[in-house]
C-alpha cells in the first residue's frame, strides 16, 4: 500500500513537471547585437534624433580599452595595464509589437564600466558609478509601440583611465538583456533559495519569493507554483500556495535523497516559480541551486557537508588577457576547467563582482566561491603611473570609486548579494580586500606597537597584546574608529540579506585589526600574507575563524596552512596571469600565477599540482648556475639566496614571482645548469642522454620541495623519472631543439563547438625531430574560414604589447593561441597557420 502511494505521488509530481511550460509570459531577449558606439564625448548623443549613421556597429560585450590595444602614452597607467580608458556612447534603436503594450519591460545590464548614464527616448533612466554593478531600469513609461522607433542610448565615462589598482576594461563589457513581463511579476532576483537542514532521507529548501505589481490594481487569487526538477529534468518536488494581500512568500519544500553538491560532484536542481492570476501563469523564472552544507570551525577549520578539507585556492582578476574585460563563457570554462585540473577547488573573486556567466561555470564545475565587493572604501589607495609601486598617478586621472562609496556602497553590495545569492558556489560574502592600507592610523599603530622587535609585518610574528594595541590606536584615530565602524556597517548590510553564509575580508594587519573590531566583526578573519600570525591570532583569540585569503605562491605558504587544522585554506595569488598592476612599459601585466595570459601552465602550476592532486607527477626546469638563486657547495650543500627585483620597481615584487626558471635544455656546452625537479613521487633519478646522474629523495629537500641538481650542459635529452616504493611511476623530458621550424602543431580544447560558442587553438612551433623550439620565436599568422571569426590572439607573455585583434602574432617560447567563436551556420570551421612559408596541416572544428 505504501509503495502504491508513494508512486502515485512521483507521478503527479512528474505529470506536473512535464505541463510546466517554458518562459509561458516572462520573454528575456538577448540584447546584445547591433549596437552603434562612438569613442569620444558626444553630448548631445542621449538625444532620440541624434544622427549615429557614422558610428561603428558593434555587438555588446564591448571593450574598448582592449580594442584600442596597449599604448605607452601619457593617456595610459601602469596600474591599467597601459591602455586607454575615455569617454564612450552606446546607442541601439528598436520597435516593440502591440502586443506589448500592456506589459511591464526592463533593461538589465550585468556590468558596464563605470559612470553610466542611460536614456531611452531622451528620458534619463539613471546613473550607476561602479563599474561592476549589475543593475536594472524600467522602460515601461517611456516606449513607444508599433511602428514607432525607440533609442536607448547610455554614456560611459571611463576618463579617469587609472582609477584602479589593475586593468578595469572600458565600455558595455558584460551582457545586455531586455525583459518583457507581465506588470504582476517576481521581482528582479527575487528568488532566494538556502538549504538549512540536510538529512541521509530528505533535504529541506526554503524558498522566499517577492513580487512586484506596477500595474494591476487590487489583484486577487494569487498563486504560486513551485517544482523543483533534477539534472535530468525529473520532477523531485511540488508545492502550489495562495497569497492574500501580501507579494512575498516563504515555503520549504522537500527533496528526497538529495544529490549533494559537492567539488567532487556537483549536482544541480532547477527550481521553477509560476506566478498565476485567476488560475492563469503571468509571470515565471527558473533558479540553479544546489544542496549542500558547509561550515568554518575555529579549531577544525572547514567542512564541506560534514567532510573536513582544505580550501585550495586562487585568486583571479575579472580580465582575461586577450579578451580584456569582455569575456564569453566560454573562455571561463576553459580558464576553471584548467585551474581544476591541478587540484583548485575554490576561487576569490579579487576585488570586485564577476561575471554571472563566471559563478555559472563554478557551480558546474565545482569549485568554491569567495564573493568579494570592494577594494577600496571611501578612502582611495595609491595608483601607478610608470611602473608598480610609484603611486604616480594624477589625482584627475585616478579618481575612483571612493568618491561615491558612502552614497552607493549599500545598494552595490545588496544588489550583489541579491544576483548571486542562489548560485551553491558561493560560500561567503567579502567586504574588503587590505582596507587598513588606506588608513594610515593603522599602520602607525602597528609599528608603535612593534617597535622593539622591528616587525615587518610579512615574516616576523608582531604582538598580540590587545590592550596595548587598543590603547595606542584609541591615541592615533580618537574616539572614532572609521575602519571599525565601517565594516560593522558593512557586515550588517550583508546579514540584512544573507544570514546563511559568513562574511569574510583581507586583512594586511591582523593583530590591530582583530583588536580594533574589524576583524571581529566579520565572521571568518582573511589573512593577506600573514602565515606569521597564525599561530600568534589563534592562541589569543581562539574562537577566531582563520583563513589565508591571499598568499604567494610558495610551498611554505601551503605547509603553513597544511600543519595547522585551524587554518581553512588558502587563496594564491593568482590562479591566472592579469593585466595592469605592472610597468614599467612593456611590461602591462603581472604572470604571478599558475597559468599565463593565454592558459600556458606556469612552472609554478606544474609545482602546485605536485602538492595538490594525488596523481604521480614529475617536471623540470633548468636556470644557468649564474642566474639561479640557489648554488650548490659540496661543503655546505644547497644555499638560497633571493634576488629581490631590481630598481625602479618596488623590490619586494620577488616575493611574488616565481624563480628564474626556463622550460628548456639548451646553453653553452659545459655551462653549469641548475636543474629544478617537482614531484610528489618520493624519490627523482635525473638521467642525461641516458645516463643516470643519481637519485634523490623529496624529502632532503623539505624546506621548498624542489628537488636539484647542478648540471654541465651537453646537447640531447634531460630526463627526469619519478619512483614510489622504488617503482617508476613518471617521467618527464626536455631535448636540444634547433631554431628551424619544420612543423607547426595546432590543437583545440574544443573539437566540436555550438553556434556562437568559443574554442582555443593552441598552436607549437616544432622543428624537424618533433621539439618544441623554445629559444626562437617567429611571427605566426592564422586563417580561418568564414563560419569563425577570431576575437582574440596571444602568445602568454607579459611583455606581449601586440594587437590582439589580429591573425598574426610573435610566438612566445614557440606557442601562441588563437580564441575562435562560431557563427550562425553549422558545419565545419577550417584552421590553419603558417610561420617563414611552412604551413600546418588543416585544423578541423565541428559545428553541430
Amino acid at each position: 500500500m505504501k509503495t502504491s502511494f508513494v508512486i502515485l505521488v512521483s507521478s503527479v509530481i512528474l505529470l506536473i513537471g512535464c505541463n510546466f511550460k517554458k518562459d509561458v509570459k516572462r520573454i528575456t531577449q538577448d540584447f546584445n547585437k547591433d549596437w552603434k558606439f562612438r569613442l569620444g564625448d558626444e553630448s548631445e548623443a542621449f538625444q532620440m534624433n541624434y544622427e549615429d549613421d557614422s558610428w561603428k556597429t558593434i555587438n555588446v560585450p564591448h571593450d574598448w580599452s582592449i580594442e584600442e590595444g596597449y599604448k605607452n602614452v601619457e593617456e595610459t597607467a601602469a596600474s591599467t595595464g597601459f591602455t586607454p580608458g575615455g569617454i564612450g556612447w552606446y546607442r541601439k534603436s528598436f520597435r516593440l509589437n502591440k502586443e506589448d503594450v500592456h506589459k511591464h519591460i526592463s533593461i538589465l545590464f550585468d556590468g558596464v564600466y563605470n559612470n553610466s548614464s542611460v536614456w531611452l527616448n531622451g528620458n534619463l533612466l539613471g546613473t550607476r558609478p561602479n563599474g561592476y554593478s549589475s543593475f536594472q531600469y524600467n522602460l515601461t513609461p517611456y516606449l513607444k509601440h508599433g511602428d514607432s522607433l525607440n533609442v536607448l542610448a547610455v554614456k560611459v565615462d571611463h576618463s579617469a583611465y587609472v582609477d584602479s589598482r589593475w586593468y578595469t576594461g572600458s565600455g558595455i563589457y558584460r551582457k545586455v538583456q531586455l525583459i518583457k513581463k507581465s506588470p504582476l511579476h517576481i521581482a528582479n532576483w527575487g528568488v532566494q533559495i538556502t538549504t538549512p537542514k540536510i538529512t541521509k532521507e530528505y533535504a529541506e529548501i526554503n524558498i522566499e519569493t517577492k513580487l512586484e505589481n506596477t500595474g494591476i490594481k487590487n489583484p486577487k487569487n494569487i498563486t504560486l507554483r513551485y517544482v523543483v526538477q533534477d539534472s535530468l529534468g525529473v520532477s523531485v518536488a511540488f508545492k502550489e500556495i495562495t497569497l492574500k494581500n501580501e507579494l512575498q512568500s516563504s515555503i520549504k519544500l522537500e527533496i528526497k535523497k538529495a544529490l549533494l553538491w559537492s567539488v567532487e560532484n556537483p549536482n544541480l536542481y532547477t527550481l521553477k516559480v509560476e506566478v498565476l492570476q485567476d488560475g492563469t501563469v503571468v509571470d515565471n523564472v527558473s533558479e540553479k541551486f544546489g544542496v549542500r552544507s558547509f561550515n568554518f570551525d575555529a579549531n577544525k577549520g572547514f567542512s564541506l557537508n560534514g567532510k573536513s578539507m582544505k580550501i585550495k585556492g586562487v585568486n583571479i582578476h575579472h580580465d582575461a588577457g586577450a579578451l580584456g574585460a569582455a569575456v564569453p563563457k566560454g573562455i571561463w570554462e576553459y580558464r576553471m576547467e584548467k585551474l581544476k585540473s591541478v587540484g583548485v577547488n575554490a576561487i576569490r573573486l579579487s576585488h570586485n563582482p564577476h561575471a554571472v556567466e563566471l559563478l555559472e561555470v563554478c557551480d558546474a564545475l565545482g569549485l568554491l566561491v569567495m564573493n568579494e565587493a570592494f577594494d577600496e572604501w571611501h578612502l582611495p589607495k595609491g595608483k601607478s603611473k610608470v611602473y608598480l609601486g610609484d603611486n604616480a598617478a594624477s589625482e584627475e586621472a585616478s579618481k575612483a570609486y571612493p568618491e561615491h562609496f558612502k552614497e552607493w556602497a549599500e545598494r552595490d553590495l545588496k544588489d550583489l548579494i541579491k544576483r548571486d545569492f542562489n548560485h551553491p558556489s558561493v560560500i561567503m560574502w567579502s567586504i574588503g580586500n587590505e582596507i587598513e592600507w588606506t588608513f594610515p592610523e593603522y599602520s602607525k599603530t602597528f609599528n608603535e606597537v612593534n617597535k622593539d622587535i622591528m616587525a615587518d609585518s610579512y615574516h616576523f610574528t608582531p604582538k598580540y597584546d590587545s590592550i596595548a594595541i587598543k590603547a595606542i590606536l584609541k591615541k592615533n584615530v580618537g574616539a572614532n574608529d572609521e575602519l571599525a565602524n565601517t565594516a560593522k556597517q558593512l557586515v550588517k548590510w550583508v546579514k540584512e540579506e544573507d544570514i546563511s553564509r559568513p562574511v569574510t575580508c583581507g586583512s594586511v594587519l591582523p593583530s590591530v585589526s582583530i583588536a580594533s573590531g574589524y576583524g571581529k566583526a566579520v565572521d571568518v578573519l582573511g589573512f593577506n600574507y600573514r602565515a606569521a600570525d597564525y599561530d600568534a591570532a589563534h592562541k589569543t583569540y581562539p574562537d577566531l575563524k582563520i583563513l589565508g585569503s591571499e598568499n604567494w605562491v610558495d610551498y611554505m605558504e601551503w605547509k603553513n596552512c597544511l600543519e595547522r587544522d585551524f587554518v581553512s585554506g588558502v587563496f594564491l595569488w593568482t590562479g591566472f596571469a592579469y593585466l595592469g598592476e605592472a610597468g614599467p612599459w612593456p611590461r602591462k601585466g603581472l604572470n604571478i600565477s599558475l597559468f599565463d595570459f593565454a592558459g600556458f601552465k606556469n612552472p609554478r602550476g606544474h609545482f602546485f599540482e605536485c602538492l595538490w592532486k594525488e596523481d604521480s607527477k614529475v617536471y623540470m626546469v633548468t636556470t644557468p648556475a649564474n642566474e639561479s638563486e640557489f648554488s650548490f657547495d659540496k661543503k655546505k650543500g644547497w644555499e638560497f639566496n633571493m634576488q629581490l627585483t631590481p630598481p625602479p620597481v618596488w623590490k619586494m615584487l620577488r616575493k611574488w614571482e616565481w624563480y628564474k626558471v626556463y622550460s628548456k635544455w639548451k646553453y653553452d656546452e659545459g655551462e653549469p645548469i641548475i636543474v629544478q625537479t617537482y614531484t610528489n613521487c618520493e624519490e627523482a633519478e635525473l638521467f642525461l642522454n641516458s645516463v643516470s646522474l643519481g637519485k634523490q629523495k623529496l624529502s632532503d629537500f623539505n624546506e621548498d620541495n624542489i628537488i636539484k641538481w647542478q648540471v654541465p650542459f651537453t646537447q640531447g635529452e634531460l630526463k627526469v623519472v619519478g619512483y614510489n616504493n622504488g617503482i617508476k611511476e613518471k617521467e618527464y623530458m626536455l631535448h636540444t631543439n634547433s631554431d628551424e621550424v619544420a612543423k607547426i602543431s595546432l590543437k583545440a580544447n574544443k573539437e566540436e563547438v555550438y553556434v556562437n560558442d568559443i574554442t582555443v587553438i593552441t598552436a607549437k612551433l616544432l622543428d624537424d625531430k618533433g621539439n618544441l623550439i623554445t629559444t626562437a620565436d617567429k611571427e605566426i599568422v592564422f586563417s580561418i574560414s568564414d563560419n569563425a571569426k577570431i576575437i582574440g590572439i596571444d602568445n602568454g607573455w607579459e611583455k606581449n604589447v601586440q594587437s590582439h585583434k589580429s591573425n598574426g602574432i610573435i610566438t612566445h617560447q614557440g606557442k601562441a593561441i588563437l580564441i575562435v567563436q562560431t557563427k550562425k551556420e553549422k558545419g565545419i570551421v577550417k584552421v590553419s597557420a603558417t610561420v617563414n612559408g611552412v604551413k600546418s596541416k588543416e585544423f578541423l572544428i565541428t559545428v553541430p
